[in-house]
């Protein structure tokens, strides 16, 4: 198999993790289910932007939507938007459905739902489509300095 740039870095810095390869599939919640893991411990990576121009990484659980409200409170911005798909390979190095918040070509500030720290481990994508990692939160922390938040959309219902 060939090592993504996620998974050279996890190497780098002697982090121990789990890959998954599966089938494309067409959400995250497929995958969870494929992997036979509970959805809120398998984590989606969103790029957003910000009026003022910066770029944000968001990870969330991939049975939630961002709360881009929440999502710019957060990072302490007026507001924050999805980064348009065409924008995420020469921004990131990675494309839609395989973004992971380890390796990008610039290291950009990211959050993960406090949520994160409940499981002992989360999955998230590895860098590319059909590839899944799993580690500790912990362990993710000695590669991306991530912060907690609330960042996730509250369902009406």
């Amino acid at each position: 198999m060939d090592k993504t740039n996620a998974m050279r870095m996890l190497d780098k810095h002697k982090v121990n993790y789990k890959i998954y390869e599966y089938e494309q599939l067409t959400n995250g919640e497929e995958i969870a289910i494929r992997l036979g893991e509970n959805p809120n411990q398998v984590f989606k990576t969103l790029v957003t932007v910000a009026k003022s121009g910066q770029h944000y990484v968001f990870m969330l659980p991939v049975n939630q939507e961002l709360d881009l409200k929440k999502a710019a409170l957060a990072v302490k911005e007026k507001s924050v938007e999805m980064v348009k798909s065409k924008e995420l390979l020469p921004l990131t190095g990675y494309i839609h459905g395989g973004c992971s918040p380890i390796g990008m070509k610039k290291q950009f500030k990211t959050v993960i739902h406090k949520t994160a720290s409940e499981f002992p481990k989360i999955i998230f994508s590895g860098g590319r489509i059909g590839l899944q990692v799993e580690m500790p939160l912990a362990a993710l922390l000695q590669v991306v300095p991530v912060v907690q938040a609330d960042i996730i959309l509250e369902k009406r219902g």
